[in-house]
């Protein structure tokens, strides 16, 4: 699994929830009545120190990542999060990896 996070994106993370260089950020799978890859889920978001950390990115001093046990969310897609200028929110981009 890839993540990418744009730079601008990761600059409306630090300005809606008020974050400062170094603090982390938790993507997990949550129960929702939206989709996102698997029906009754979505991406949720945390700000809250690792524990078990399996993929990680760093965007605009903030660290971004995924516990080993909410991959199975994301299994065999790549994630990018990007910034939409025109709705001044967030977009998650789930794009399939090519099986080897």
């Amino acid at each position: 699994m890839n993540m990418l996070i744009s730079p601008e994106a990761a600059a409306w993370f630090k300005r809606e929830l008020s974050l400062q260089d170094g603090a982390h950020i938790r993507l997990f799978p949550r129960y929702s009545s939206g989709g996102g890859l698997h029906p009754g889920f979505s991406l949720g978001i945390a700000t809250e120190q690792p524990g078990r950390p399996a993929v990680q990115f760093e965007q605009g001093g903030l660290i971004f990542y995924m516990e080993e046990q909410d991959l199975w969310y994301m299994e065999g897609y790549s994630l990018s999060i990007v910034y939409v200028e025109a709705e001044d929110d967030i977009e998650y981009k789930y794009e399939p990896v090519p099986v080897a």
